[in-house]
C-alpha cells in the first residue's frame, strides 16, 4: 500500500512560497491593468467614463442609429479632437462621406493632425487612416465588433486566461480552508464564467438583450479569482506563521477576522450570483432567443 502524499500551502518550503506568491502577485497586477484597459476602451464607448450596459451594447452590437466614425468620435475618441473638429467630421459623414469633399474641405486636415499619429501604416490592430478607403469604411453603419475580430479575440482570451486560472487553481488546490467539494467548485467556476463571457460576446452581437450577461460573467470570474487569491496568500504567509506574528496573538486574531470577512464577502457575492442573478440571466436568455427566433 502506498501512503497518500498531502501537501498544504502552510507547509511548503519558503522558496516555493515565494515562487507561488510572485506568480499570484504578478497576475493580480495584470488583472488590475486589464480592468483599467477595459475602462478606457469599452468603458468610453458611450462617451462617459465607467463601464455600463450601453458601453457593452455599443462595443459588440453597435450603435445602429449612427456610423462607426460617429460612435468613436462621441465615445472613446472624444478627447482626441475639439468639439468643432468632431462636428466637422460628423457633418462630412452625414453628407455622404465623399472623397472630393474629404480632400477639399476640413476632414483630411483634421484626420492628418489628430488621427494619423496613431492610425498609420505602422500600427497594428487599428485602421490605417493614410488610406481613404479605410476611413470610408468607418463611415458605414456602426454594427459593433466584426465576426473576424470576435473570432480573433475569443481564441486569444480562451487560451490565455485559461492558463492563468490553471496555475491559480493549482496553487489554491493545496489550501485547507474549504473542503474538497467547495474547492472543486471554486476551481471550476472561473472556467465556466470564462466560457459564458466569451459566448455572451457573440450573443450580444446578435441581440443587445445579452449585454447584461457579459457583466454577470465578468463579475463572477473576478470574484472566483479574488477568492482563490486571498485564500492562497492567507494560508502561505499569514495564518499560523510565527515569522509574521505569533500564533494565538492579537495580531493573528486580527488577520483571521480580516481574512474571514473578506472570504465571507466573496462568498456572499457568489451566493447572490447563484441565487438571484443566474435565474434572471436564464430568463433573459430564454426571452431573447424567443424574440430572435420569432422575429418576422
Amino acid at each position: 500500500m502506498t501512503k497518500d502524499l498531502k501537501i498544504t500551502l502552510s507547509e511548503l518550503d519558503t522558496p516555493v512560497k515565494i515562487l507561488f506568491t510572485g506568480y499570484l502577485t504578478t497576475v493580480a497586477i495584470g488583472y488590475l491593468f486589464a480592468l483599467i484597459q477595459i475602462l478606457f476602451t469599452h468603458g468610453m464607448a458611450d462617451g462617459k467614463f465607467g463601464l455600463s450596459i450601453d458601453d457593452i451594447v455599443y462595443s459588440y452590437y453597435g450603435n445602429r442609429s449612427g456610423t462607426v466614425l460617429e460612435t468613436k468620435l462621441n465615445g472613446s475618441m472624444k478627447d482626441k479632437a475639439t468639439e468643432q473638429e468632431r462636428f466637422a467630421l460628423m457633418q462630412w459623414v452625414r453628407d455622404g462621406a465623399l472623397e472630393k469633399e474629404y480632400t477639399s474641405l476640413k476632414p483630411q486636415k483634421i484626420i492628418e493632425a489628430k488621427c494619423q499619429m496613431c492610425h498609420n501604416e505602422g500600427a497594428s490592430g487599428i485602421p490605417d487612416f493614410t488610406e481613404f478607403e479605410n476611413i470610408k469604411e468607418l463611415a458605414k453603419q456602426d454594427e459593433g465588433a466584426t465576426f473576424a475580430s470576435l473570432t480573433r479575440v475569443s481564441h486569444i482570451h480562451l487560451f490565455g486566461i485559461s492558463f492563468i486560472f490553471m496555475f491559480v487553481g493549482l496553487i489554491f488546490s493545496f489550501s485547507t480552508t474549504a473542503s474538497s467539494f467547495y474547492k472543486s467548485i471554486a476551481i471550476g467556476m472561473p472556467y465556466a464564467f470564462l466560457i459564458v463571457d466569451i459566448l455572451s460576446w457573440w450573443l450580444t452581437k446578435l441581440s443587445p438583450m445579452f449585454a447584461s450577461l457579459i457583466m454577470v460573467a465578468g463579475t463572477g470570474m473576478g470574484a472566483s479569482f479574488a477568492f482563490m487569491w486571498v485564500v492562497s496568500l492567507k494560508e502561505m504567509w499569514f495564518i499560523d506563521n510565527p515569522w509574521f506574528c505569533n500564533p494565538d496573538s492579537p495580531c493573528q486574531r486580527t488577520i483571521k477576522v480580516i481574512s474571514g470577512f473578506t472570504l465571507n464577502s466573496l462568498a456572499f457575492i457568489g451566493g447572490a450570483l447563484r441565487n438571484k442573478m443566474f435565474p434572471k440571466v436564464v430568463a433573459t436568455i430564454k426571452s431573447a432567443f424567443d424574440r430572435i427566433f420569432n422575429k418576422k
